[in-house]
């Protein structure tokens, strides 16, 4: 089942918030990227970047199709190039992100053609999330054409199953899954809780 799936990791976007490129800050010792290229390895048969961020992992890379289109462009470039029935799609602001949250989402998309998982709060993660390519690329572009550019808009034209939290929340570190980094805040937040887990906040 895992081997019908490529996997993809947004790199681009202009990370002004953060002040530098995220893909290639580190926690733990290892950059956001090789974390979740790791994760991934556990549920696709091949890891790409998407964008134009620095990494310099031996991956291969595909370049957005509409340029400074945002997330909803970095979802399309991903659709465009994967070769298998589905894409997995990550951001690289999600270092914790892990390979058994991937595999029980995985087993959720029979009959659907996106599975997107819920944050604690209730939002949805339309960046960690599986793709059924061909419906999907194709509702994609013509969003895209339209002059749509969120990722949200693609999981209402598309049968997607959302993912409760209640339905991840038993696997192991499932409270850090979206810890979203995207502040130098939220950078020094996330490093002092991977070195000692019961900070909070």
């Amino acid at each position: 089942m895992m081997y019908s799936v490529e996997g993809f990791i947004l790199v681009g976007g202009a990370s002004r918030r953060m002040g530098t490129d995220k893909s290639r800050l580190t926690v733990g010792g290892f950059t956001f990227t090789e974390k979740i290229a790791a994760a991934l390895a556990g549920t696709t048969q091949s890891v790409k970047v998407v964008g134009g961020g620095a990494v310099d992992l031996g991956l291969e890379r595909t370049s957005d199709i509409f340029e400074q289109w945002g997330a909803l462009g970095g979802l399309h470039a991903a659709l465009a190039a994967c070769r298998t029935e589905w894409s997995l799609v990550v951001a690289c602001d999600l270092p914790f992100v892990t390979s058994n949250l991937f595999a029980r989402l995985a087993g959720l998309r029979e009959d659907f053609e996106a599975v997107v998982p819920m944050q604690q709060n209730g939002y949805l993660q339309p960046l960690c999330a599986f793709y059924r390519v061909d419906p999907c690329l194709e509702r994609c572009e013509a969003l895209i054409k339209r002059g749509e550019r969120r990722p949200l808009a693609l999981l209402d034209a598309v049968k997607s199953r959302r993912v409760e939290f209640a339905e991840i929340s038993d696997l192991t570190n499932a409270d850090r899954f979206f810890d979203n980094i995207n502040t130098p805040e939220d950078y020094t937040r996330a490093t002092r809780k991977a070195v000692n887990p019961s900070v909070k906040g």
